[in-house]
């Protein structure tokens, strides 16, 4: 194998097993040890912890090394404002162009959801509630918008923060606000779909910071 597809299958494994908190903040992530663990060379390694620090899960040592990064109070507040001023923006564009067919997808994975979290697959219902914000984005059509959605890493923290403070009382609040959004939208009232939204971002937010 090559040893750029042996640095994204290691980038791609170390940043699985940062996300799902199977590696403690704080952790050093030596070369040595994980080249072991995954069969790979140190380069490899290095060259994916590089890549995860591009990504701001890992972070430098003041005497070197890589350490995995842990999600301080001003991380939440910043990601909160960026998903406002990026997912708000989405919202309005999604509001114009959405089609009817659209909107029975985000009913559908409401749906998805709630069926996921009632069993007890909270981890699905994560995925539910991560497609759920990222469909939006998609149906505001703009390629542009989307890719910076992405590239902001958005996502990666949403799963992150979302794997260490849900529960299910706040299963059921997102589904309910979830589903107020996609009725404002149907009904064409877009100040009330912000709103809820809006409400939705500082009540996870209120959450997250409640665990840093």
């Amino acid at each position: 194998m090559k040893s750029d597809s042996l640095a994204n299958k290691s980038f791609t494994e170390i940043r699985k097993k940062i996300l799902s908190s199977q590696i403690p903040p704080h952790t050093r992530l030596k070369e040595n040890e994980w080249a072991k663990r995954l069969g790979v060379s140190r380069v490899a390694i290095r060259e994916a912890l590089t890549r995860l620090l591009g990504e701001d899960l890992v972070v430098l040592g003041e005497k070197g090394g890589y350490f995995v990064k842990p999600l301080l109070a001003e991380d939440v507040h910043q990601i909160r404002e960026l998903r406002e001023i990026l997912e708000l923006g989405a919202l309005r564009l999604a509001h114009k162009k959405a089609k009817k067919s659209q909107l029975e997808i985000l009913e559908k994975i409401c749906d998805d959801f709630k069926n996921m979290y009632s069993k007890g697959y909270h981890g699905g219902a994560l995925e539910a509630d991560m497609r759920f914000h990222e469909s939006i984005v998609e149906f505001a059509d703009n390629a542009k918008l989307l890719h910076l959605y992405h590239s902001s890493h958005i996502p990666l923290f949403h799963q992150k923060i979302g794997k260490q403070y849900s529960s299910m009382n706040d299963f059921e609040q997102t589904d309910a606000e979830h589903r107020k959004i996609v009725e404002a939208l149907k009904a064409g009232n877009i100040e009330l779909a912000e709103k809820i939204l809006v409400k939705h971002f500082a009540r996870g937010e209120a959450g997250a910071l409640s665990l840093v």
